[in-house]
């Protein structure tokens, strides 16, 4: 929810794929992924106070999975699953870091990760991007920082004019090293919050830095842009693009042409905005002539941010139902998302899938596609969903699935085949504040553990296909199965953990922290800003 990234990628195939593929036999792959997306803010889901004619459009076309999944409840973790196919409990994603050891050693840069071609954001989009915005990063510290920096200034200047007077017995000394502490205080504060908008936003080709900082307002149509030209360049194939929206994460910058042209204020506009990039992609497919010869695949790396408000003004998506205008209310460990699929050869147009799948089957299912093999070194979770897609199978090879908060294992679900149920064990809970509220308002992001989660023993139990929205929990008075259904999801986590190596912690305080020596720079540090976006517009003009 709250590191969200806006990454665009390009490669002729991914190096851990195995694939030798070089002529237009093989398949395209397009994958689009939006940012904090929820599965109830799309037509074809139900919504019907949203205009998304080209999501919808494509769900017409193709397939659309009703219980599709994601590995994790927020952007880190469940983008790194949708990469490799397995949930990686202590695993950072690009958008979090570039370095390791030196600013320029650009080890987590996708270009050293397998990918041929980059265009995008590395970071997290943080309210800072846009400077209209109050800051949104580490509001408790900003606060204290600036109150120690009034507090010695103020001291400074009281002893100082203490001292001119004769009133305070202070050296100079002393003084002048106060004065000093206050001015550490005051630059770090600046380095630190004042620069955050050139520390965090930053655009990049390749390994060059275009931006710094990005300019928010036309961050989402130069991505755009990005993207139809590599697919222009690529029309002879085969190529994969994972084209990672900017929408519909705030802060919610929105072109002037879809400003109030929803009923959900600023947060509906920026859906709908979303729907027509959505389409002028997928129209360069149709413009190229490639329509039948790419896989296009449309998902959202996690459910809608609920918490994200301003007063009554609702800024998040929503991650329940829509029916006849009605929201369902639904929230779980793994959280629903669209997954809508369009490749020749798949169920009939319009289909719908209403079995279990995750976002993990991308990774297999776009590699086997593409005629490569998966790495034998690692337990791959995803599994290959063409034959689901294409009716050979009646069932997801999924029986069971597993949510996670961070590193902890929050809830099970159990896919029953025999009998057509999904059951769904809650081992932990959020405690949502207000109560009942659905949401973690207090603190915007539900914490995974601690005094704000409920442990449950016996596990709350849900079957899904009977209750979606998880509102009437069972009981051994309400189903006489409840004691072997949660031993059997036990013994399923025991295997499961098994599985498990334990790796660094890449998402301490310690990693999180800001290094100033690993920090991108296009200029020389600190001073670390540029506009090439926008010499390139001029140089075009000038050529024209």
């Amino acid at each position: 929810m709250s590191n969200s990234a806006i990454i665009l990628l390009g490669c002729l195939f991914l190096k851990t794929c195995g694939s030798t593929a070089t002529t237009s036999s093989k398949p395209n792959i397009l994958l689009i992924i939006a940012d904090d997306l929820g599965i109830g803010d799309i037509g074809c889901y139900g919504n019907d106070t949203i205009r998304t004619p080209n999501i919808d459009g494509l769900a017409k076309e193709g397939v659309r999975l009703t219980q599709h999944i994601t590995a994790a409840p927020v952007c880190t973790p469940s983008r790194a699953a949708f990469m490799t196919g397995r949930y990686p409990l202590r695993s950072g994603k690009w958008h979090l870091g570039v370095s390791c050891e030196s600013r320029n050693d650009h080890c987590h840069h996708p270009l050293n990760n397998g990918f041929t071609y980059f265009y995008g954001m590395l970071f997290s989009l943080f309210d800072d991007c846009d400077p209209t915005a109050e800051s949104g990063i580490d509001i408790r510290g900003h606060s204290r920082l600036w109150l120690y920096t009034h507090v010695v200034a103020l001291a400074n200047l009281t002893l100082f004019i203490g001292k001119l007077l004769g009133l305070v017995p202070v050296s100079w000394k002393v003084l002048s090293l106060l004065a000093f502490c206050g001015f550490l205080l005051l630059f770090s504060w600046y380095l630190t919050f004042g620069m955050a908008r050139y520390w965090n936003c930053i655009l990049m080709r390749n390994h060059d830095i275009t931006e710094q900082p990005m300019k928010l307002e036309r961050t989402a149509s130069l991505l755009m842009k990005d993207a139809r030209a590599f697919i222009e360049r690529n029309r002879k194939g085969p190529f994969l693009l994972v084209f990672s929206l900017l929408h519909v994460h705030a802060p919610l910058i929105i072109s002037e042409k879809f400003i109030g042209k929803s009923k959900h204020g600023k947060y509906g506009d920026f859906v709908e905005e979303m729907d027509w990039i959505v389409g002028q992609v997928l129209d360069t497919l149709d413009k190229e002539g490639l329509k039948n010869n790419t896989l296009a695949y449309f998902a959202s790396d996690h459910g809608g941010h609920l918490e994200i408000k301003k007063g009554n003004v609702q800024l998040g998506g929503w991650n329940g139902i829509y029916k006849g205008g009605k929201a369902m209310a639904g929230w779980e460990g793994g959280i629903r998302v669209p997954g809508i699929f369009r490749w020749p050869g798949v169920l009939p147009a319009g289909s719908v899938i209403d079995e279990p799948t995750s976002l993990m089957d991308i990774f297999p299912t776009t590699v086997h596609l593409a005629g490569g093999t998966l790495p034998e070194d690692r337990i791959i979770d995803g599994r290959d969903l063409m034959p689901l897609l294409q009716g050979k199978v009646p069932h997801s090879e999924h029986e069971f699935l597993f949510h996670y908060c961070g590193a902890y294992l929050h809830a099970a679900r159990w896919h029953q085949k025999d009998i057509g149920a999904v059951w769904k064990a809650h081992y932990m809970t959020p405690i949502f504040k207000p109560e009942g509220a659905g949401g973690c308002y207090d603190t915007t992001v539900c914490d995974c553990t601690g005094e704000h989660v409920a442990t449950h023993d016996p596990p709350l139990l849900f079957e899904l296909t009977r209750d979606p929205s998880e509102a009437e929990p069972l009981s051994q008075d309400t189903e006489p199965r409840f004691k072997e259904i949660i031993q059997r999801i036990d013994q399923a986590v025991e295997v499961h953990r098994k599985t498990i190596t334990p790796v660094p912690q890449q998402l301490s305080a310690i990693n999180n922290a800001w290094k100033p020596w690993l920090q991108p720079c296009c200029g020389t540090f600190p001073m670390c800003w540029c506009d090439k976006e926008q010499n390139k517009a001029i140089n075009s003009r000038s050529k024209g």
